[in-house]
């Protein structure tokens, strides 16, 4: 079969080459109008009953996190000029198209009672800009006898205020969001250079906006270092420009093939489908070197270049074609998921995976045709003195020391075992971002003045028509008990919610004291509420009230703003929250969902973790089946994934040991490289096959030549895939370079498992079989 696909490729070369030729102009210019995904990434698959009640959220009051906030503290906020600067920096951002609405100082509204018409009007605090600093300091009397907006737009206590910028939904979820976000940055800056003082911006658009920037212009940086860094270390091993260019190019048609694959799936370029090209030049060029290497080693043996060609492909071929399955299937698991950012990530993966092997096995004989034999200086690295000292020490440990071996691996096992107890699966919305971030040191600021961004949101279903507040406002009062109860967490803010506005609306009613923001007892509540329903549906009251209810006035929402306490602790807040929450709202009478972007996080992250667990187990089981076509035997089958197996656990016992978090870059870890790990065992057993059964040698002979067959190419691969795993560790996200670090690691210590470790328990199965006896 393989001599057969050996002669087709060169017999019909001019065929194969106008197809890719072709196939790659076409894959590139769908590549052209690949573009950003602009939507917040979901993790949870769609009948999560966490996301699903999210989305029934959203649903009924719109998107939560839609709010982009600008934080300023100054001890002078209502210094005329200051503040009329503040103001008009609020006005200029309105006025952008896109910008659904602006809340500032300078916009607050309050409420008057209107008797005459018997009802309440909503009238501007200010009128017009101050003039003179006594009118800034009215204006600042009369803020203050608004607590509705203490906590909300600005913190007496500490000097700092807010404008809190909501974008409308078509905008927040498309490129406009970028140019927005770009503006507001503009405008706040130039209010900042004028009087000399820092802003800070936080919230959801800015936060995924300032995100999906450094990912852009991080998927550029890496794919450059991808090149260059694969580019210097192949040039280093071959000394040779054309077969390190020829490598450097196959690989980036594959890169050609993803990002069209991207588009013709109709995906978008995200945090992890942006890792898909770089990771493609890594994985793709061992394929390369496995190929030279051969086709080397096959010309210094006999010196022709087309059997060279052939055999390169006959004995090269089926191995690599098997580790680049097991490579395909550490990603393909992800489809299992069924969440979208990993299904997208993993299905494109494993697909640009194979097509990338395919165009090394067609494409490198073809060039090779026509390239001239290399010169002896080329070959030199084949006898190495350093190679061969390696692989000789590493041959005499599998034949005399495997006791020592496997003292050393059991050791290993055990520490990362201690360190596997100590990993934490925290994960912080920001903390990919080091802690000098801009991004990073500003949630701190809100944190610390407004008690964070992040929303969380309380919806209570009544199960009934106006229950609300039906039944003497029962409802009201227990939402007043809820947000009591969690107001003794500093994690949240202070709420707002149809209790907030029937203060405020109480407020008013009595004459606009703020002695009487309060909620009311029963009699006075339903002699404001006759105040409200008098003026309709379009009034003031209900308008005031409208903003935190369905239609049928049955379900409500009390809306949080909360720190980045990280999914740990939003845990432990829930275990403490959800009893209180059924204390106070039956769960025979209401229904109450916690949900918002905090708790879709949490679930996300704990998501994933337990997709870990699943996805590798799948990725062992089909790895194992893929293993069954070099050896039926279950001994061999199930020894042979120690050597992948140890170096994952390696990895886990370091993140425990430096605190590594499991978080969803981390995660990924485990399922990839476990697909890659294989590759060395796949290489290894393979030739070991071919040593037994095609000549016929001994099995102690049989691991001697396996050793060196494929020693010299596996630790060429370990190199590469060592340091273009390492590139990622030069990115901003620390997710992404302790992915990259740790990747690094395990597959380093895979090379030395599957050349080490490997030959000596295949040595061990077959000093226990009888004698002549061959492995099955």
């Amino acid at each position: 079969m393989w001599n057969n696909i050996a002669q087709n490729i060169i017999k019909y070369r001019f065929i194969w080459l106008a197809v890719i030729l072709v196939s790659t102009v076409f894959m590139g210019y769908e590549g052209s109008k690949i573009e950003l995904s602009y939507k917040f990434a979901r993790i949870l698959p769609s009948d999560d009953p966490t996301e699903k009640e999210y989305q029934y959220f959203r649903q009924l009051f719109g998107e939560d996190g839609a709010i982009m906030v600008i934080g300023w503290q100054d001890e002078n906020l209502f210094e005329v000029n200051k503040f009329r600067d503040w103001e008009a920096l609020a006005q200029k951002i309105k006025s952008t198209e896109g910008i659904k609405n602006v809340l500032s100082l300078g916009s607050v509204y309050k409420v008057v009672r209107n008797d005459s018409a018997s009802r309440f009007d909503i009238l501007p605090a200010m009128k017009q800009l101050p003039t003179t600093q006594a009118e800034a300091d009215t204006l600042k009397k009369q803020i203050q006898n608004l607590p509705f907006y203490d906590g909300l737009v600005w913190n007496s206590k500490t000097n700092s205020t807010l404008i809190l910028v909501t974008f409308n939904e078509a905008s927040l979820n498309s490129k406009r969001r970028l140019s927005i976000v770009e503006d507001v940055a503009k405008f706040s800056n130039e209010f900042a250079v004028k009087h000399n003082t820092e802003l800070h911006f936080s919230g959801m658009p800015f936060i995924r906006t300032t995100m999906m920037k450094k990912i852009s212009s991080e998927m550029t940086l890496f794919m450059i270092l991808a090149v260059v860094v694969t580019a210097f270390i192949l040039w280093v091993f071959f000394r040779s420009f054309r077969l390190t260019l020829l490598s450097i190019v196959v690989v980036l048609i594959g890169v050609v093939f993803s990002i069209g694959t991207l588009q013709l799936f109709e995906y978008k370029i995200t945090a992890l489908t942006g890792l898909i090209p770089p990771l493609l030049i890594v994985i793709g060029v061992p394929n390369c070197i496995f190929l030279i290497n051969k086709y080397q080693q096959e010309l210094k043996t006999h010196g022709n270049k087309d059997e060279a060609i052939a055999e390169m492909v006959k004995q090269i071929g089926l191995s690599i074609l098997l580790a680049n399955v097991t490579t395909a299937i550490g990603f393909g698991v992800f489809y299992f998921t069924n969440s979208s950012l990993l299904v997208e990530f993993g299905v494109v993966a494993a697909i640009c995976v194979m097509v990338t092997y395919v165009l090394c096995l067609v494409l490198l004989p073809i060039t090779l045709h026509y390239m001239d034999i290399p010169k002896a200086r080329h070959l030199r690295h084949l006898d190495g003195k350093w190679a061969v000292g390696i692989l000789t020490k590493v041959d005499y440990l599998v034949h005399n020391k495997r006791r020592a071996i496997y003292l050393v691996m059991v050791a290993m096992i055990l520490i990362s075992a201690y360190g596997i107890t100590k990993i934490k699966a925290i994960g912080y919305v920001v903390d990919d971002l080091p802690k000098n971030d801009k991004i990073y040191v500003d949630l701190r600021f809100f944190e610390k003045n407004f008690n964070g961004v992040l929303p969380f949101e309380v919806m209570i279903d009544t199960k009934q028509p106006n229950g609300v507040f039906g039944n003497q406002a029962r409802t009201l009062y227990k939402i007043k008990a809820l947000q009591n109860a969690l107001a003794d967490y500093p994690e949240f803010s202070k709420p707002v919610s149809a209790v907030e506005a029937s203060r405020f609306l109480y407020q008013a009613y009595r004459g606009g004291d703020a002695k009487y923001y309060v909620l009311p007892g029963a009699m006075e509540l339903s002699k404001l509420s006759d105040f409200v329903q008098g003026q309709g549906q379009n009034g003031a009251g209900a308008k005031q009230l409208n903003t935190f209810l369905n239609k049928d006035r049955s379900i409500t929402r009390v809306s949080f703003q909360m720190a980045d306490v990280g999914s740990e602790r939003i845990k432990e807040l829930l275990k403490e929250i959800r009893p209180k929450v059924d204390s106070i709202f039956s769960p025979k009478d209401y229904n109450v969902s916690l949900t918002g972007h905090s708790l879709v996080f949490l679930k996300s992250n704990d998501y994933l973790l337990g997709n870990l667990y699943e996805s590798l187990l799948i990725a062992i089981v089909l790895i194992a089946l893929v293993g069954m076509i070099l050896f039926r035997s279950v001994p061999i089958i199930l020894l042979s994934k120690l050597p992948c197996l140890i170096p994952l656990a390696l990895t886990a016992g370091i993140m425990g040991f430096f605190d590594i978090y499991f978080k969803p870059t981390t995660i990924l870890i485990f399922s990839i490289t476990f697909g890659i790990a294989s590759d060395g065992t796949v290489y290894f057993l393979t030739r070991y096959r071919q040593e037994i059964y095609k000549n016929g040698h001994a099995p102690t002979v049989a691991i001697t030549k396996a050793i060196f067959g494929t020693g010299l190419s596996m630790i060429y691969t370990a190199a590469i895939l060592f340091c273009g795993f390492a590139i990622f560790a030069a990115s901003s996200f620390g997710g992404t370079a302790a992915m990259g670090v740790m990747v690094s690691i395990t597959l380093l210590v895979a090379m030395c498992t599957n050349l080490i470790l490997l030959p000596a328990l295949l040595l061990s199965i077959t000093n226990r079989m009888k004698k002549g006896e061959k492995p099955s």
